[in-house]
């Protein structure tokens, strides 16, 4: 990831929906959710969600398939994991023991 996907992924996170709909996505894992349910969950209407949904696929934040009629949203962990690489790249200046602290508080607990 460039520093420019940085930008764009940080860009669409810094909205209180879309970074909502971003961790709800995560906590859904492989199994994702419909459009309809993200809405529905967080309370927004249909025509604001497609706008947030739109800006964090173009982000690589999140990716979807077809689902019969409807459409579901993942979580695109690829795209996670690429911002999370760019930021923790040059961690610590060299000392990595330093950074498993940082990645010891990231990893899932459930």
């Amino acid at each position: 990831m460039d520093i420019n996907d940085a930008l764009g992924a940080f860009g669409a996170l810094s909205q209180k929906t879309r970074l909502d709909v971003f961790r709800l996505l995560i906590n859904a894992g492989p199994e994702g959710m419909s459009a309809g349910d993200v809405g529905e969950v967080l309370g927004v209407r249909q025509n604001t969600m497609s706008t947030n949904l739109s800006i964090l696929l173009q982000a690589g934040l999140i990716r979807n398939e077809r689902d019969g009629r409807s459409i579901r949203y993942f979580a695109d962990l690829d795209g996670t994991k690429d911002l999370l690489t760019f930021l923790m790249a040059d961690c610590c200046g060299g000392h990595p023991e330093l950074c498993a602290q940082v990645m010891e508080t990231v990893v899932c607990r459930k």
